[in-house]
């Protein structure tokens, strides 16, 4: 005889309850309650250590965040129901078309529910998707304070393009490289060498216009990911992440002592902005923050363009053949090592742009490219979705926009705590990212309307081959 206090009355035991996905998204609510009632309280003292949380958790303030945790509770779950209505009404659509295409002789009408079955599926809703996302990116700018715009290319786009070339490496290929912003110091290193006489002791012998600096930081880069992955690449796992990492913070090193060659810790200023010089015209980015946003935004799309085409090719499925099982994919003649030096090329080489902006836009110096930097990307490209080229610019607009909302408003020792409660949030409720890649989408089953016009009738002539295959022209010659 069941105890009372292990089922309901319904007959379902508790602890089948407490388990159920209802009931650990409910927990895991007012969990985040609880986090956020403590990080808005008050600040104890060293008299007081506990005083903080006690004023947290005063009966109106913890009854409001129950109340918000409750509420965040109740929007997932009527989110996902909404969801799982929406996938069946569509799935029924597009039965009932077949049954109705069927049904008329085999007329060619696609049904409504088959129409909003294929833009559900992307064949018209990515292309729409995007250009919206692009005229919003487009227009929307102009219309924010000068302060927000500066914060859009300084935190948000040079950190997009950042994540895209990381995303290469890490969502793509599948390697763990924590040294990342070493290309991104190098690119924009390379470009204070090619076009300012002052700005470092160390220069080249003529200077060019900073547009030219774009292709030179790109080479560069891309070399110096060939130097450091080639002796490195045949590491695996943590063994990488800790080889780049020790690579970052030489890298780092090199630019604060190297007082001779690139300054030294003072850093590195008075760069020339991007111009663009033609017979009878002439225009200069100058410090309007708005031209440099237009900029990061057309290199952003060409990236996302070029990456979309390669991951599609041959090279693309080769990586992510070595994401998957590096050893399989060995096996079945992948060439692992030149595909993989080639990923950290290719990722390097965006990060040479992403140094160019920065160099020409503000002033930089070696603590611009600390381990807190490369550790920012990374973190941008798993929040976005590792493999998705859109998730990871959608990344970095909420994290860095996050960063800048909470800049006025809380104080500097604090903004780290509501940025990991974002992530945490994030990993709780969508742990593959905020917009994973779509995966290869399944060939559509035939429905009623795939069926043949004419049902196949076995033929009777001997040795003619009919639609019931072999054995039944053989049955037909006997």
């Amino acid at each position: 005889m069941a105890r009372p206090w292990a089922a309901r009355p319904g007959g379902v035991p508790w602890p089948v309850v407490a388990r159920s996905p209802a009931a650990r998204r409910l927990g895991a609510c007012l969990f985040l309650a609880v986090i956020a009632a403590v990080v808005t309280g008050p600040s104890g003292d060293a008299d007081r250590p506990l005083a903080g949380i006690e004023g947290s958790f005063t009966p109106a303030r913890a009854a409001g965040f129950a109340a918000g945790g409750l509420a965040l509770w109740a929007l997932s779950i009527g989110a996902d129901r909404l969801t799982t209505r929406l996938r069946s009404a569509g799935h029924g659509a597009v039965l009932g078309g077949g049954r109705l295409a069927a049904l008329g002789g085999g007329a060619r009408v696609a049904p409504a529910g088959a129409a909003w079955a294929s833009f559900r599926r992307g064949r018209w809703a990515a292309p729409a998707g995007n250009l919206a996302l692009l005229a919003v990116a487009v227009a929307v700018p102009p219309l924010l304070s000068t302060a927000a715009q500066q914060a859009l290319v300084s935190e948000i786009g040079i950190y997009a393009l950042l994540a895209l070339g990381l995303n290469v490496v890490v969502g793509y290929a599948g390697l763990l490289d924590l040294g990342y912003i070493a290309f991104f110091a190098i690119g924009a290193y390379t470009t204070a060498y090619v076009t300012s006489a002052d700005a470092m002791p160390w220069h080249a012998l003529w200077q060019v216009n900073p547009f030219f600096a774009l292709p030179v930081a790109l080479v560069v880069a891309a070399v110096a990911g060939v130097v450091l992955g080639g002796p490195t690449l045949r590491l695996r796992g943590d063994y990488l992440a800790i080889v780049t990492l020790g690579f970052g913070e030489i890298v780092q090193l090199l630019a604060n002592n190297a007082d001779g060659v690139t300054g030294g810790p003072r850093g590195v200023f008075g760069l020339p902005p991007l111009s663009v010089d033609l017979p009878g015209v002439h225009y200069s980015w100058g410090l309007r923050p708005l031209p440099y946003y237009y900029l990061l935004v057309v290199l952003i799309v060409l990236v996302m363009v070029v990456f979309g085409r390669w991951e599609r090719s041959r090279t693309g499925r080769a990586w992510t053949a070595i994401r998957q099982d590096e050893v399989a994919a060995e096996a079945t003649g992948v060439a692992t090592m030149r595909m993989k030096l080639l990923a950290f090329a290719v990722g390097a080489s965006v990060s040479g742009f992403a140094g160019v902006v920065l160099a020409t836009k503000q002033f930089f110096n070696p603590q611009t490219f600390g381990l807190q930097s490369s550790l920012l990307v990374l973190t941008i490209v798993i929040f976005g979705g590792m493999g998705s080229r859109l998730g990871v610019v959608l990344g970095a607009l909420v994290l860095q926009g996050t960063a800048f909302l909470l800049r006025d408003t809380v104080p500097p020792a604090d903004r780290y705590i509501y940025f990991g409660a974002v992530v945490i949030l994030m990993m709780i409720f969508r742990p593959q990212g905020l917009l994973p890649p779509r995966g290869p989408r399944a060939p559509a089953s035939p429905g009623p309307a795939a069926a043949p016009e004419h049902p196949a009738v076995p033929t009777e002539r001997a040795g003619a081959p009919g639609p019931a295959g072999p054995a039944a022209s053989t049955e037909a010659a006997r």
